[in-house]
């Protein structure tokens, strides 16, 4: 079964890498780690193996509670704190609150899962949201980007659920496996 360990990290940018047939390739560039374990989660405790770990440090803003609850691991407050479950196989002997998680716990050419949000884009019709065609553009239409009939008349007199409407675009959350 394979590991399930991961790190937090934050996209830096984009850039461009060539192949050996010259053609280039976008690729992202991101910072992952180094991630520091500020807590443990048991299976006796909670119910699952878990890793908290912690990414980037916070220098304001600090509430309260978080002040406290950093305080209590003696570890510096971080900017963005994620649960990793570990897989059933695993346990988590060889970590410790504390203890700092980077890159090189991945082998060159491993095969990483990411996981992200996509960009928010805000409310938008059905032509952006879910590629409807809209009417035409000429010969006197007033019918251009209006989503047009939802549905039937008198009978079912509604709209039936789960039918595609203009709303909000972007903000989800997407794994993209095997990279």
């Amino acid at each position: 079964m394979a590991r399930k360990e991961g790190l937090i990290g934050r996209k830096v940018g984009m850039t461009q890498v060539f192949g050996d047939d010259g053609n280039h390739v976008p690729v992202t560039v991101i910072e992952a780690g180094p991630c520091t374990i500020v807590g443990l989660r048991t299976a006796e405790t909670h119910g699952y193996d878990a890793l908290q770990l912690g990414f980037g440090p916070k220098r304001k803003n600090v509430t309260k509670p978080q002040a406290g609850f950093f305080k209590k691991v003696n570890v510096p407050a971080m900017r963005t704190v994620r649960e990793v479950r570990l897989e059933k196989t695993e346990k988590l002997q060889g970590y410790q609150v504390g203890q700092a998680l980077t890159v090189e716990m991945f082998a060159p050419g491993e095969l990483v899962d990411v996981v992200g949000v996509s960009k928010g884009k805000g409310f938008q019709g059905g032509v952006k949201r879910h590629g409807w065609y809209g009417g035409d553009a000429t010969h006197g239409s007033m019918f251009h980007r209006a989503p047009g009939s939802i549905g039937a008349s008198s009978d079912p007199s509604r709209v039936w659920p789960g039918h595609k409407l203009p709303g909000r675009m972007g903000g989800d959350r997407r794994t993209v496996l095997n990279l």
